[in-house]
């Protein structure tokens, strides 16, 4: 008896996809630190929106938690990726703890713009999603009520505000482009005199792993994100694909796919969120490998280089 030949199945992945800058950055700030001080190190919520990276990381010696107050003395503690309000700070510099800031520079770039529109007069309108850990360390950076939530077009068009001609817009950096933008065209029609931010909001990363998924997603019969749940920015590249009307499926794992998903599927496109490493791709195309026939093309749209500084007093230990 003969095995029956492996189905074809041709795989188009995406290019950029993975992790960006600001993941490297907060992911090696965290490692320097067991380095330097030695475990255990505390972090501040997961240090970025991926659970692969996370337990990797508990696994060498850091601890994940929610609040300062779970942190004792005398620790180091590590702020995520998505940024903390003002007050997280300023607790642990009261009660003697030392800190590093693994915060985005890309989220730290609107933290200080929302500053700087507040301390102009104006009222900022900010385009996110509530309860995001990004939106709350943004919101945490100026006095209360100083900020206006809006997260669809209908919260836009419904929007009231006191007053209509001193207003301002930010956004949060792992947006739906497309989205945002049909916000921010509803936002500057109903209050001409608007103000936005200096540049685009939406992260190099954001927006070059959605063109991405754009550029491969007619072309296949289906897609697949790998990501978490809670992460805003993969969340986003599903609806991307699903915008263009290519079925896509969400999945932290290779483990994680349902293999009826692929039923009649013969280019499958693959992509995956920005706290997301290459070994999760890998393990997926080795996992598909186990069932299919499978061809790869890799569909690079654009390069990139961006890479950011690391805290001082961690530089030396790199």
């Amino acid at each position: 008896m003969t095995d029956l030949p492996k189905p074809s199945l041709d795989l188009l992945i995406a290019a950029p996809r993975g992790f960006c800058a600001g993941v490297d950055r907060a992911i090696q700030i965290v490692e320097l630190a067991i380095e330097k001080y030695g475990a255990p190190v505390y972090v501040r919520h997961e240090i970025v929106h991926n659970k692969f990276v996370v337990d990797t990381l508990r696994a060498k010696g850091a601890i994940f938690v929610e609040s300062l107050d779970e942190v004792p003395d005398g620790v180091p503690v590590v702020f995520s990726a998505h940024g903390v309000p003002k007050a997280v700070p300023a607790k642990a510099a009261q009660r003697g703890l030392a800190y590093l800031d693994a915060t985005c520079p890309l989220v730290s770039k609107v933290h200080r713009q929302a500053e700087r529109l507040v301390a102009a007069g104006r009222h900022i309108i900010f385009i996110g999603h509530a309860g995001h850990p990004e939106v709350i360390g943004t919101f945490g950076q100026v006095p209360e009520g100083s900020m206006s939530l809006v997260e669809t077009l209908a919260d836009a068009q419904a929007l009231e505000p006191k007053d209509r001609g001193n207003l301002a817009f930010l956004t949060q950096t792992t947006l739906s482009v497309d989205d945002t933008a049909e916000i921010v065209t509803a936002l500057q029609e109903r209050f001409p005199e608007i103000q936005g931010p200096r540049g685009e909001d939406i992260c190099y990363a954001t927006s070059n792993r959605q063109g991405a998924v754009k550029a491969i997603a007619k072309a296949c019969d289906a897609m697949l994100v790998i990501g978490a749940t809670n992460s805003s920015n993969s969340l986003r590249l599903v609806e991307v694909a699903q915008r263009e009307g290519t079925p896509a499926l969400l999945i932290q794992r290779a483990d994680d796919l349902d293999f009826d998903f692929l039923n009649g599927v013969r280019t499958l496109g693959i992509t995956a969120g920005a706290s997301a490493p290459e070994i999760l791709v890998r393990e997926l195309v080795d996992r598909l490998a186990a069932r299919f026939e499978v061809s790869e093309t890799e569909v690079e749209t654009t390069r990139e280089a961006i890479t950011f500084k690391l805290p001082r007093g961690l530089e030396a230990a790199a």
